[in-house]
């Protein structure tokens, strides 16, 4: 008997149609005894340390955990399910975890790299396990900002190692009882064969093959879908320029959902992104289209999936009022890793200007603080807002080398709500710099001035707020050939660039986009 641990924090949809897909059948866990009935444990997750643990006691979940890991059992975690089996973490200070392996989990200190370490990275092998039987040093997909360190205390445990500024524990065995930080449901094909190792209870183990000395983090390439009904009533991916999703009166369709995600995962991209804006978003828990196409999406392609457009708090027609994290959490269980969060993050930065603070109301706060910060993305669309000299705005301003219509020599990023259609008094500097003091784990960093223009992502857009924050920075906007896309990693240093259009159109494909980085020497997932 497969048993999932779903203690209801993090998306574990993901890793039940993993476990389905790959011929099992799988139960959850609804109450303590069922964990010690299981034949084979999962822990996954995705979350904060402490809201973990909150969940667990709460649920009665703690004590027979301990006893089915002290009988060496089959148990597997997975993220959070690693992190747990320590004895507490620098996340949730005072907070125990299950305090089977020791040590204690701290926050990456990686000088210049950003956090959280998000993105696809390769494992170095310290000994044999049939889990990595067929693993032949290929990548798989981490998202976190705490990790545990190999010490002198808990080497029995150590299986492998990746490298993020230093050495930390990827997987960590010992006896029936595994866990790893990547996602193997997120990782394709190579995670879904590790999975299958520990569902199928194989023994056999194969002589270590891997030959990495360091392992090596890889730039990602993220295909977005900008989902909306038609005129027709038809849920489709379009297109628009400038924003402008209208051709000759209709609305751009060039294609379904599911299909187009399903086909970006065959030809290798990194991330699925979709970005709703659809009219539903106005009432995002009756948007069960876009529920659906979340949990079909996750059915069949096995890397991340962010959902963007009206998260946020909201009351339905008929009164009821909703919180943003009663949204977010809608979504993550019907399929998606990270929330995207956008207009309401210009709302929020408002108030932070205005007060000096967070008061742990906004949506940022409320979801970072129960699904940890990797789960929030901030999606910023900033238009330039060009002036003669620095002096003639408060907001940081770059030097530009396109001067603006009246040969202005200086711009500034203005953000902007509702698609595009309004701006505010914020710039996309100080917006990303608020958003990552309350939590937010990533910024998606688009341009109203590039999107559509196929002339590349702007650069100086890109620099003034990659320079501003710690946390990745996902180019957006403007790609229209492969060389675009190594000019702004080589530029900016940025963690990933997203594109749409040029994808769709089938323009420049992914693995063009890849070869290219490659053979200029920037790693990617093959």
């Amino acid at each position: 008997m497969i048993s999932l641990l779903d203690y209801g924090a993090g998306n574990v949809r993901s890793v039940r149609n993993a476990i389905q897909a790959l011929g099992f059948s799988v139960t959850d866990i609804t109450c303590p005894d069922d964990i010690l009935r299981a034949e084979r444990l999962i822990f996954p997750g995705v979350g904060a340390f402490g809201a973990a643990m909150e969940r667990l006691q709460r649920l009665g979940y703690v004590e027979p955990l301990k006893e089915y890991l002290a009988a060496n059992r089959p148990f597997f975690g997975i993220c959070i399910g690693l992190q747990v089996l320590f004895d507490g973490s620098e996340e949730s200070p005072g907070v125990a975890g299950l305090g089977f392996i020791p040590g204690h989990i701290r926050r990456f200190d990686v000088g210049s790299l950003s956090v959280p370490h998000m993105g696809w990275n390769d494992v170095r092998l310290a000994r044999e396990s049939p889990l990595f039987a067929n693993y032949r040093d290929e990548k798989l997909y981490f998202v976190h900002s705490y990790c545990a360190a190999p010490t002198p205390e808990n080497a029995e445990w150590q299986l492998a190692f990746t490298d993020y500024g230093a050495p930390f524990l990827s997987a960590v065995q010992r006896g029936n009882i595994a866990a790893v930080q990547f996602h193997p449901e997120k990782s394709g094909a190579v995670g879904l064969q590790l999975l299958r190792q520990f569902l199928a209870g194989e023994n056999t183990t194969k002589p270590i093959t891997n030959s990495l000395q360091q392992t090596h983090f890889a730039k990602r390439i993220i295909a977005c879908l900008d989902v909306r009904t038609n005129d027709a009533g038809d849920l489709v991916v379009t297109k628009g320029d400038q924003y402008d999703v209208r051709e000759l009166g209709e609305v751009r369709n060039l294609g379904k959902p599911v299909e187009l995600a399903q086909r970006y995962y065959d030809e290798g991209a990194d991330e699925i992104t979709f970005l709703n804006i659809t009219a539903f978003r106005d009432f995002p828990l009756a948007d069960q289209p876009m529920l659906e196409v979340l949990r079909r999406t996750s059915e069949r392609v096995f890397v991340p999936l962010t959902i963007g457009g009206g998260i946020r708090a909201f009351t339905d027609a008929s009164g009821k009022s909703y919180s943003a994290l009663d949204v977010a959490d809608e979504y993550f269980r019907s399929g998606a890793d990270k929330i995207s969060i956008g207009s309401d993050a210009v709302a929020t930065a408002e108030n932070y200007l205005e007060c000096g603070n967070g008061d742990g109301s906004s949506a940022i706060e409320q979801i970072a603080r129960v699904y940890g910060n990797q789960a929030v993305v901030i999606s910023i669309d900033p238009r330039r807002v060009y002036v003669n000299s620095p002096d003639d705005t408060r907001h940081h301003t770059v030097a530009t080398t396109t001067p603006g219509p009246h040969g202005e020599g200086y711009c500034w990023f203005q953000c902007t709500i509702k698609g595009g259609r309004e701006g505010r008094d914020v710039d996309a500097v100080e917006l990303a710099w608020i958003c990552e003091q309350l939590g937010a784990g990533e910024i998606l960093l688009n341009s109203i001035d590039r999107d559509g223009t196929g002339a590349g992502f702007d650069l100086e857009l890109i620099g003034a707020v990659s320079q501003a924050v710690t946390i990745p920075v996902i180019a957006s906007s403007g790609a229209g050939q492969v060389k675009h896309f190594s000019e702004v990693f080589a530029a900016t240093g940025v963690e990933a660039a997203l594109a749409a259009g040029i994808f769709h159109r089938r323009e420049v494909p992914i693995a063009a986009v890849k070869t290219h980085l490659r053979e200029q020497g920037i790693e990617t997932r093959v």
